[in-house]
């Protein structure tokens, strides 16, 4: 591909996917065979009345151990899946001069770019196009209307089936906090839809450099889609980085800062990256959903009680996010809501 230099808010002017990172990378052991497997769970089964208890434990035990799961049995429309994993690896071969037309601008965090915050010594083996999606008033005409048929269709498609998945999920976290559904979903309902399509090309010097660096999403949650046969994700397990493979037809949930925050810390999110390789170009696709611009963020009332008091203040959403992606934050994993949301003996930080 050709060398492309851009420039994203405060980022550095970089050559798009070629800049090395210069920090040494944490070894993954060589064998992974002791590693432990990413939790499974099975949407039909927390939707079904005669097998929610033992899978909705499973849930609940994922959430708070892992941050993570895999989603078998989602419902979602496997030829949709797969019309939108070839429509995302072949918008990122378009043209140069049709790329162009779906480019960021200046200060702008939507469109194909790189990734918000990069600084020095800690680039980002990977290129990416980001769009808000919904609700759809908030998408940037120039961009969503740009992206050639018949991707954007099955976008749209597949937008519409994420939300639904999302709050399908929001439900049974909520059950299996044992708090009353419409606690979480309420918080997101009429939320904010956001996708990174990820392109991690191949990389010469795969030790040397990450696809992603190590970090928290700051959605409450996230649905990965793996959308080629390259793995890369790997999650922080009490300090070893454990390599994901992805299930066929499954997809990768994982929760974000605000979901930290809304359950008071019961479920944490969890510190990931994504690794290149050699030969092989990688392509993934992340839906974030969280609450809308003119909601709050904040503990689940029925989550707070004496026994267990707010561990988290209440903020609304315009200024949760305007701290979360300011330069102070920026690319440091949870400092936001652990420096400036945690209440700490009693008083509030921040």
């Amino acid at each position: 591909m050709e060398s492309e230099t851009v420039k994203v808010g405060s980022s550095l002017v970089i050559d798009s996917m070629k800049e090395v990172a210069k920090e040494a990378l944490i070894k993954v052991p060589e064998s992974t065979s002791f590693m432990p497997n990413l939790p499974i769970v099975d949407l039909s089964k927390l939707l079904s009345e005669e097998v929610k208890s033992p899978e909705l434990e499973k849930l609940d035990r994922a959430c708070k151990e892992w941050g993570f799961f895999q989603l078998i049995n989602h419902g979602v429309d496997m030829k949709l899946v797969e019309d939108v994993k070839r429509g995302a690896q072949e918008l990122f071969h378009l043209p140069i001069e049709e790329k162009k037309k779906l480019w960021q601008k200046p200060g702008d965090m939507e469109g194909f770019g790189q990734m918000l915050g990069s600084d020095e010594g800690s680039s980002n083996w990977v290129d990416l196009f980001y769009i808000l999606t919904l609700p759809s008033h908030l998408r940037k005409p120039h961009l969503f209307h740009n992206i050639p048929m018949p991707f954007r269709k099955n976008l749209e498609d597949y937008c519409i089936k994420m939300r639904e998945l999302a709050m399908n999920i929001f439900v049974l976290i909520g059950k299996a906090l044992g708090i009353e559904a419409w606690d979480i979903e309420e918080s997101i309902r009429e939320g904010g839809q956001s996708i990174r399509m990820n392109y991690y090309p191949p990389c010469p010097q795969p030790e040397n450099v990450l696809g992603l660096n190590a970090h928290t999403d700051g959605s409450a949650l996230t649905i990965l889609l793996q959308a080629n046969e390259v793995d890369g994700l790997q999650i922080d397990k009490h300090g070893t980085w454990v390599p994901v493979k992805p299930l066929p037809n499954a997809f990768i949930i994982s929760l974000g800062d605000v979901l930290e925050v809304m359950t008071n810390g019961m479920y944490r999110s969890t510190m990931h990256r994504a690794v290149v390789n050699s030969e092989k170009e990688r392509v993934s696709i992340a839906t974030f959903y969280g609450p809308g611009r003119s909601g709050n963020i904040g503990p689940a009332p029925t989550l707070v009680t004496p026994e267990r008091p707010a561990l988290f203040k209440t903020i609304g959403v315009t200024d949760f996010y305007k701290g979360y992606l300011s330069p102070e934050y920026l690319g440091k994993p949870k400092s936001y809501i652990n420096d400036v949301l945690r209440i700490q003996n009693g008083h509030i930080e921040g």
